[in-house]
């Protein structure tokens, strides 16, 4: 890949091209080289100028522009990436079709890198048997169709079909720049249970017992799962200010119990379940009704009693599930401690919890939570043991999956 990753940014003519600014913008402060190419019905909602000021670069929308420089197959040579935002009925069914009729499906012909389709459209049209023939089409060539999010549409409509968050666009071109294969349909037909964020256990009405777990973790993997093709149920505990993933159920969980009671509950009819909440493994044995009071003694003791193990429960309740092959998936964040380090402490809690594999993290100061990267190792029941590249958490996700593909499968389940 080049020093400075090159993306073609195509814009289609629906209302969410606004949002791609927000897009743009985000890749242009991480680094990335942007070329905006949008299409002629897009430049009625934003104008050159402003894809121009953001990105640095001309634009132009046909083929006859800087034509020694045959932009309209230099483009998709060129680029390391070619990310369309938003992408309508019109342009999923002009690049099922090849048909090349402007410069940026011109550009959508020429290109041999990972290309990223953000649909963007109302409902029906989505749901429309055309849209969905025209999306398998390019999803067996290997196109990323990204799964838009539910809510708000145009005017009162609301539904299936809202543009992702931008942020959520940006990380998953970033995604597919790091690893190209990071996205395969792979999941489709599953139903996968993430759990994520960190359980707070009340003391009284103001403080509580937790953790510093900020839940992006589980969120890249929930997100992740489900541009893999996965039905998604998602049980969060707190992750203050994480958008949630497009295509993924979310529930919203306080307490370990609670939590506890929302993934028994959703991994009834599940395939895959990684628990990735860092759950508390105590909680004060009483709650106070009112807020403690400052006083002039010293404060009694916190009495704490042991919350539930919920990952070693569903270990155990899997025996009892109607359907066979459910892969469970537990994540451990050790320190070590001037006798064992951290992946003995891991390959006992694998022993211990006996679930099917073990993603294992380093945690301290700066390590794991409230990061935006991570890393570490994947433990397997089998006592395979592979190590996690440091990089993004959605890198570390993808990584899980593959591990989790193969383990269904019965191969190796190395992450590429």
């Amino acid at each position: 890949m080049t020093e400075r990753p090159r993306v073609v940014l195509g814009v289609g003519g629906g209302i969410a091209a606004y949002k791609a600014c927000e897009v743009l913008r985000g890749l242009t402060e991480t680094g990335h080289d942007v070329r905006v190419v949008p299409t002629a019905a897009a430049l009625n909602f934003i104008g050159a100028a402003t894809f121009e000021a953001l990105s640095g670069n001309k634009v132009h929308t046909g083929v006859f522009a800087d034509v020694p420089e045959v932009p309209h197959v230099r483009l998709g040579q060129q680029a390391d990436l070619v990310l369309v935002v938003p992408s309508t009925a019109d342009l999923l069914a002009k690049a099922a079709h090849g048909l090349a009729d402007d410069l940026l499906t011109n550009t959508l012909l020429t290109a041999r890198c990972p290309v990223l389709m953000v649909p963007a459209m109302h409902t029906e049209m989505w749901e429309h048997a055309a849209t969905r023939a025209n999306v398998a089409t390019l999803r067996g060539r290997g196109v990323v169709v990204a799964e838009p999010a539910s809510g708000r549409l145009t005017g009162k409509d609301t539904g299936k079909g809202r543009l992702p968050d931008p942020s959520e666009i940006v990380d998953l071109a970033r995604l597919l720049l790091d690893r190209p294969q990071a996205l395969p349909r792979d999941l489709e037909g599953l139903h996968v249970v993430v759990s994520a964020g960190g359980t707070r256990e009340p003391l009284d009405p103001v403080r509580w017992l937790g953790n510093r777990s900020s839940g992006k973790q589980g969120f890249a993997l929930a997100r992740t799962a489900a541009q893999r093709g996965a039905r998604v149920t998602l049980v969060a505990a707190h992750t203050a200010g994480l958008s949630r993933p497009a295509g993924v159920d979310v529930v919203q969980v306080g307490t370990t119990e609670q939590l506890r009671d929302a993934v028994h509950l959703a991994a009834a009819d599940a395939d895959v379940v990684v628990m990735a909440a860092a759950v508390a493994d105590f909680r004060p044995a009483l709650r106070a009704e009112y807020k403690i009071k400052k006083s002039d003694r010293d404060p009694d003791p916190v009495e704490l009693t042991r919350n539930p193990d919920v990952l070693a429960e569903l270990v155990r309740a899997r025996r009892e599930l109607p359907r066979t092959g459910q892969v469970i998936v537990g994540f451990a964040a050790e320190t070590g401690d001037g006798g064992a380090d951290v992946l003995d402490f891991a390959r006992a809690k694998l022993a211990r919890k006996g679930c099917d594999l073990l993603v294992v993290n380093a945690v301290g100061e700066g390590k794991a939570f409230e990061t935006e990267d991570n890393g570490g190792w994947l433990l397997g029941a089998d006592g395979s043991e592979t190590p996690l590249q440091h990089g993004s958490k959605s890198r570390l996700a993808s990584e899980v999956w593959d591990a989790v593909s193969g383990f269904r499968t019965g191969s190796t389940g190395a992450p590429r």
